[in-house]
């Protein structure tokens, strides 16, 4: 683990760690600062054969543990050092890196306070103190450190440090409702008692207005904003202009605000867009304030508009080509009237957006910028509109061809669903490749780094296939936008957006090498590994190869949820610097990205995929389930964000017809919150039953702190066996009709076996003997763990459910109806290995059962008997797919498959796409959906062979 990743102090860093241990030894501090933990041990080991009490060393040490991923040892080692109670600097910060790696961040905060008793007199002492409740989200006892700094060390700026942690605390979702207007009003009495006002720093100012806008006190606000000083600093401070707003919307003062924006556009040439947005949201204030308004209201505002109108034109005319608000700010003004009934000119939207597109057709922007007033347009608009921008197809010149790319797309973005044909498709992207070809010598001195003038025109071309492959489902389509996006990544090295379209493609057409290839290309980091992830991670499971070794998603998997452990600690040091340098209009927001990060939706969706790549790969064993258990339930508390980035996909597709985005997902279906929700379920249901763990054992298999559970959460205040059984119809709704046949044959299997799991089960008294010398009546006790409560009695053997014996034999029907019909490989891969995926779930439910001398001893035989049948229907099933996807396979790695792909490109070949480019593109295509069909089918024969 590197320096960054386990955070700090405020004195963190390589150079400042190494400089506080220069008395540790020679070698040891040197050896960590450089990622050299071995080395750092062995220094470490023979320092403490001379010095065996040196707690500093002993700190040394167990970083160079923790690094080395031995976290017990490290463990053992941080809990003799906490026990000394050390005070001595370098050894508390080398602790603080220890445990903070630990997940100990409790330990942290019981170790400063334990050196601040010590010595009360030291500040430093004191700030890491505070520091750390700070870092782990603690504001409450944040606050109290905060009060006594203010109170021994009379500095002001810990009076603020004070003031701010009961506004965070105010605003923690664990604080309760009644308490909260008590801490702002707490903060605001400290606020006005102190000595310096709070006009000695923007921050601070805006500490002081946000507790006034919580607490409802807007005159009090506004006076403070409306004063010489607040006006000052309203000017300087973004952050604070924006909470002026805000506060001015909140009492009332919305006509008020509109004026003054006027002003300051008019005599300052603020070009602000909030400024127009105010100005807009004041001339429409009073209808949109009441429900039914009267006919003077009505008669009020259009005379309003009027003059809005009238100040606008006026600025429009004064800025000229050189600003495009006062322009955006007629089309919004006037669509706005439509959409209130106030419009006198029913042309007058046309007519705006036609002279919006003269005079700034040539800026990239203008698409985005036209596509809300053109959604308004009716049936005549859009037929003048057409028409009126189909005379501009030139590209001799850079605005020309900016014009152009712009007209082309919002003409496609105009074409109604009877001009929408596969021919018509083609024929438009012909189109938009010849005047992408053409453009392309507007960009032949460019860069490697930069991109091609042109580069919307072949990203038009890609999505006009795809919309023809939607339409008519040839896959002919499919394979020509691939090459015309491959294509002009040889143009553009960094157009990542081709490169994500490539890896929605790929991934449809089977070839999931081919995508992991352009995702990591992208080179994603840091937070964009939380809202990008999702392109390449979805569902990963259909295209692992895990089960045959390959573990390249795994790993994928894997590297992509560090980025949460570091971001978490870089957020927290932020968090820390921020009150240090106290930028406190900052701390929020980093609060809320750790918030986000930690319970980020992304993060348990690659989790869940991990789980089910693992038990494929793994044999089968109680640490595993044991430990998955543990995680599972963990996530289950949480109450997740959806940080992820859908709308980075370009959309060029007509109004009439689905998104990019929706046309490419794969099996129609994106997994969210509820489709996490129910796998959670399937897993933790198998996984108990399979676990022996109590309550005790669980804690010894959590590093670090417990996480928090989220009190917003109203069904973890229910038992967790209720809680696996619910099954709301939105969750439901979130799977493919495969996936639920999984559900409910787990779900079956569960409810037919449990009793016996129940009954078996060891006391948690009892040492765990995997099985063999279970021969009393051991039944489990009430509620251990999540657990069953107790059975007085044997439970009686039944039949299987029908669900769970007929479901092999359905998945091979659904099997090779799709072969029949030509599906796409990833339909074929998701069912094959959703049918081994609920083998591997039947294989936890039954290890209970595998031991003789437990069958034996409750007399089992016909269960055993019954899992035995299941078991050998399901090999045989899987067996028959793993055959069929070898001969899939064989077919795929034909010449004849490349050749079709070659076929179907023929239209494209031309001076700069080459035939020979198109075979290689071909080739890559045709062994990559080889690779993967071969390889599940092989994974298939080897799980088989394994659990059968």
């Amino acid at each position: 683990m590197s320096e960054k990743q386990v955070g700090g102090g405020p004195k963190s860093g390589r150079e400042g760690l190494g400089r506080r241990r220069r008395n540790a030894g020679p070698r040891s501090p040197e050896a960590i600062d450089t990622g050299s933990n071995k080395t750092a041990l062995s220094s470490c080991n023979k320092l403490l054969k001379k010095q065996p009490q040196n707690d500093l060393v002993k700190a040394l040490k167990a970083l160079a543990l923790s690094r080395l991923q031995k976290f017990e040892e490290a463990g053992v080692l941080c809990e003799e050092i906490l026990a000394s109670k050390p005070t001595d600097e370098s050894t508390l910060g080398a602790m603080s890196h220890t445990l903070r790696g630990l997940g100990r961040h409790m330990d942290i905060i019981t170790m400063y306070e334990s050196a601040w008793k010590q010595q009360p007199g030291n500040e430093e002492l004191a700030i890491q103190t505070f520091s750390a409740n700070a870092r782990t989200g603690n504001w409450k006892l944040a606050q109290q450190v905060a009060i006594r700094l203010h109170k021994q060390f009379k500095e002001d700026r810990y009076l603020y440090w004070n003031v701010f942690c009961a506004v965070l605390q105010a605003s923690d979702p664990t604080t309760l409702p009644p308490l909260r207007p008590v801490l702002y009003k707490l903060a605001h009495r400290l606020i006005t008692t102190s000595e310096i006002p709070s006009f000695y720093s923007p921050d601070r100012f805006y500490v002081h207005i946000l507790i006034l806008k919580e607490l409802g006190l807007y005159e009090e606000a506004a006076a403070l904003l409306e004063s010489e000083k607040g006006k000052d600093i309203c000017g300087r401070s973004l952050i604070c202009d924006e909470l002026r707003r805000e506060i001015w919307v909140l009492k009332g003062s919305v006509k008020e605000e509109g004026q003054r924006a006027q002003d300051r556009i008019l005599k300052k040439d603020d070009r602000n867009w909030l400024e127009f947005l105010s100005v807009l949201n004041a001339t429409f204030h009073d209808i949109n304030s009441t429900e039914e308004p009267t006919e003077e209201t009505r008669a009020a505002c259009q005379d309003q508009i009027n003059k809005t109108q009238v100040f606008f034109a006026e600025i429009a005319d004064r800025d000229g080509a050189r600003d495009r608000s006062g322009p955006l700010a007629l089309l919004e003004l006037e669509l706005r009237a439509r959409k209130n009934a106030l419009s006198i000119d029913p042309s007058a939207l046309y007519t705006l957006t036609e002279s919006y597109f003269q005079q700034y057709g040539d800026k990239p922007c203008c698409y985005e910028d036209l596509l809300p007033y053109v959604a308004d347009f009716n049936v005549e608009d859009l037929s003048r509109w057409t028409s009126f921008l189909q005379i501009y197809t030139l590209s001799d010149t850079l605005d020309d061809l900016r014009r152009t790319t712009n007209a082309l797309k919002l003409i496609r973005y105009s074409l109604t669903p009877a001009e929408l044909t596969p021919e018509s498709e083609n024929a438009r992207a012909a189109q938009y490749m010849d005047i992408y070809y053409n453009g392309l010598k507007h960009g032949k001195d460019l860069a490697d780094t930069e991109l091609q003038h042109a580069d919307d025109l072949l990203a038009l071309a890609a999505h006009a296939f795809v919309n023809s492959w939607k339409i008519s489902g040839d896959q002919a389509n499919l394979y020509n936008a691939i090459t015309v996006l491959e294509f002009g990544l040889t143009r553009s090295k960094q157009a990542y957006q081709f490169r994500l379209m490539l890896v929605r493609i790929y991934h449809i057409l089977g070839a999931p090498s081919l995508a992991l290839e352009h995702y990591r290309l992208l080179n994603v980091k840091q937070v964009q590994t939380d809202t990008l992830s999702h392109f390449i991670l979805t569902r990963a499971s259909t295209f692992a190869l895990s089960s045959l070794g390959d573990l390249t998603y795994s790993t994928e998997c894997i590297e992509a949820s560090q980025i949460y452990q570091s971001n978490s600690l870089d957020t927290a040091e932020f968090v820390i610097r921020a009150f240090l340098t106290e930028k406190y209009s900052q701390i929020a927001d980093f609060v809320t990205l750790e918030d986000r990060l930690d319970n980020s939706l992304q993060r348990d969706l690659m989790k869940m995929e991990h789980v089910r790549m693992r038990v494929a790969h793994e044999p089968i064993s109680a640490e595993l389930v044991d430990v998955e258990l543990v995680e599972l339930k963990f996530i289950f508390d949480r109450l997740h964000y959806d940080n992820r980035d859908f709308d980075i996909l370009p959309n060029y597709q007509p109004r009439s017809q689905p998104t990019f985005n929706e046309q490419t997902k794969m099996f129609g279906k994106i997994p969210g919150k509820g489709w996490l929700w129910m796998f959670l379920k399937v897993y933790i249901l198998a996984c108990r039953h399979a676990s022996d763990m109590d309550d005790t054992a669980e804690e010894k298999l959590v590093l670090g702190d417990r996480p928090k559970t989220n009190p917003n959460i109203e069904a973890v205040k229910l038992p967790l066996q209720e809680r696996l059984a619910m099954r709301p119809q939105e969750e439901l709704d979130e799977l493919t009709s495969d996936e639920l046949a999984l559900v409910n044959f787990e779900t079956s299997v569960a409810e037919w076996l449990g009793p016996h799991h129940d009954f078996i089960r060891p006391l948690p008294s009892v040492e765990h003997t995997n099985g063999t010398k279970q021969t009393e009546n051991t039944h489990t006790t009430n509620g251990t763990n999540g657990h069953s409560k107790k059975l007085d009695e044997q439970p009686t053997s039944k039949e299987p459910p029908e669900i769970a014996t007929q479901f092999f034999d359905e998945m091979k029907q659904r099997f090779d109806t799709a072969l029949q019909a030509s599906s796409l490989p990833p339909e074929l891969l998701h069912i094959v290995t959703l049918t081994q995926e609920a083998f591997l779930l039947f294989a936890i439910e039954t290890t209970r059962f595998k031991s003789s001398a437990v069958v034996k001893a409750h007399k089992l035989g016909a269960v055993v008997q019954s899992i035995k049948d299941i078991r050998s229907k399901a090999a045989a099933v899987l067996t028959a797919m793993s055959v069929e996807l070898d001969k899939l396979a064989a077919a795929d790695g034909s010449p004849e498959r490349s050749q079709v792909f070659i076929d179907a490109c023929q239209p494209l070949v031309a001076s700069e796409i080459t035939e020979e480019f198109v075979s290689e593109v071909a080739k890559k295509v045709v062994d990559a959906r080889k690779q993967i069909v071969e390889g599940i089918a092989k994974g298939v024969a080897k799980v088989c062979k394994n659990h059968a």
